[in-house]
């Protein structure tokens, strides 16, 4: 009998529960992609205005959100459960 994989809500919430244990942090490109990932599949689409210069983090992953505008919100966690996969590979 063959083994059911788990709904995607509990690999994504499996996946967040997961990337907090990685045993190093990973690069900030990788970290805002997560960040963008997530909020596209907690969100959806980004809203509100773009941080001002100053606050180079916000605009940061405020860029790292709206990369994602249009994403189908499944779509984003499939693709945030891979990039934890793959960062756990990579880290440990």
């Amino acid at each position: 009998m063959a083994t059911r994989e788990k709904p995607l809500k509990d690999r994504f919430a499996d996946a967040q529960r997961r990337v907090q244990k990685l045993p190093t942090r990973p690069p900030n490109d990788k970290l805002l992609a997560l960040y963008g990932l997530y909020k596209q599949a907690v969100e959806g689409d980004v809203s509100g205005s773009r941080p001002g210069m100053l606050d180079l983090k916000g605009r940061a992953k405020y860029d790292a959100w709206a990369g994602r505008r249009g994403l189908p919100r499944n779509d984003a966690m499939k693709h945030y459960v891979a990039l934890v996969e793959e960062l756990e590979q990579e880290l440990g």
